[in-house]
């Protein structure tokens, strides 16, 4: 089966744990198509759930290790089993790209003509996405199997932004739910959908949030490999003659929700152990 990867940044270790993976397993990509590392939507939404002490140290990580740092540890740390290599981690996909033998394009819109026209050279059966932007039909349409994503959250009831914690705010389980994209938001055929074990152990809404991309790559990858064997199909979120629809899409969280969400976070815990907003 030919996949290409989508990628927010050449230095998504999202993106670099998923490709590793799909290698790993024998599914070596046959490209992958990243935005422009400042890509400004991509910055300011890492701003959003990071902070800008967090945006500093991922940076300091990827651009610029000082001398003695052999670079052996991940913003994730829950992603750096996959990352680890040699004396420390992959930093980039173009590191991973090297040692698998497949190319990258590095665009500033993952829907441009030449995108477009740079997926249909390569002819993917699928496409994995893992970070950039709202993709467009013309997009949609390229792979023979579709393009899969991993959502923070499980769907149909928690979509959009924010889904760890609105999860949390609307008593729906922290998990992951990897479905085929379609043209609106969240809202494509569902293949698998699981809670995330142990979510109330998390020590803050970023440690559940590292969680939760680790655990949805991990079964992401799963659900290829069923893809592959002909295992695994995908269901509408919705049967044709189903009620109306009463879920909702839910945007970027207010600090003040935040603290909402890591309280009810705190509450789910075990006793004496504190827990944090982002740290």
């Amino acid at each position: 089966m030919r996949i290409v990867v989508l990628c927010s940044s050449i230095y998504s270790e999202t993106g670099c744990a998923v490709a590793v993976r799909m290698a790993e397993l024998g599914h070596v990509p046959v490209g992958a198509l990243a935005l422009r590392t400042l890509d400004s939507p991509t910055l300011l939404r890492k701003l959003g759930q990071w902070g800008v002490s967090g945006v500093a140290r991922y940076a300091r990580t990827k651009f610029i290790p000082q001398p003695g740092d052999s670079g052996c540890t991940s913003h994730n740390p829950y992603l750096q089993p996959l990352l680890n290599h040699e004396a420390g981690v992959f930093r980039s996909l173009r590191q991973v790209a090297a040692l698998y033998d497949f190319p990258i394009t590095v665009c500033s819109d993952q829907n441009a003509p030449k995108s477009i026209a740079c997926l249909r050279e390569w002819s993917p059966d699928l496409i994995v996405f893992t970070g950039g932007n709202i993709l467009r039909k013309l997009l949609l349409g390229v792979p023979r199997l579709g393009v899969l994503n991993v959502h923070l959250g499980l769907l149909p009831e928690i979509r959009g932004m924010s889904s760890p914690e609105w999860s949390l705010l609307q008593g729906v389980p922290p998990g992951i739910t990897i479905h085929s994209m379609d043209a609106g938001i969240d809202t494509g055929p569902i293949l698998q959908r699981c809670e995330l074990p142990d979510w109330k152990r998390c020590e803050s809404l970023g440690d559940l949030r590292n969680r939760l991309i680790a655990f949805g790559v991990a079964k992401l990858v799963d659900v290829v490999t069923a893809l592959d064997r002909g295992a695994i199909s995908a269901m509408p979120q919705y049967a044709p003659d189903s009620t109306p629809r009463t879920d909702n899409q839910f945007f970027v969280m207010h600090e003040w929700l935040q603290a909402r969400a890591a309280d009810r976070l705190a509450r789910g815990r075990p006793a004496g152990v504190a827990t944090t907003v982002n740290g």
